[in-house]
């Protein structure tokens, strides 16, 4: 920003120069810090507030974080197992590209049924833990 007073520049007559802004203190070139409203709240902490009152947080216990770790771990030696005995039948077949993709389909969708199979067990535990 510029000040509204203009100068003209020494030694010409026909080009106005105007002056930098100044700070309080007089130091041109410098622009006073905003001062930050203890009042206003950032979009994120808005956005916040609206989900806490909707959905709010629930806590869990140690029993339950540990039910629900015991979950995932045993959910993942479900689909590791899976996936270690339809890959070995994918390397039998890897001459026929046709049973290679129904296989490959197979383990797509045993994957999807035992990540679905485990949120709803898992939510079970947070419903419970809401009560």
């Amino acid at each position: 920003m510029f000040s509204c007073c203009a100068r003209l520049a020494p030694g010409r007559q026909d080009v106005v120069a105007f002056a930098p802004p100044q700070d309080i203190a007089g130091r041109a070139g410098s622009r006073p810090a905003a001062v930050p409203n203890k009042n206003m709240k950032t979009a994120y902490e808005l956005a916040m507030e609206r989900l806490n009152k909707t959905a709010p947080t629930v806590k869990l216990t140690g029993a339950q974080k540990k039910e629900l770790a015991e979950l995932d771990s045993k959910y993942a030696a479900k689909i590791a197992g899976r996936e270690i005995a339809l890959k070995d039948e994918m390397a039998r077949a890897a001459g026929d590209p046709e049973k290679a993709g129904a296989l490959q389909q197979q383990l797509a969708d045993e994957r999807r049924k035992l990540q679905a199979e485990l949120e709803e067990k898992k939510d079970a535990v947070r419903r419970a833990a809401s009560r």
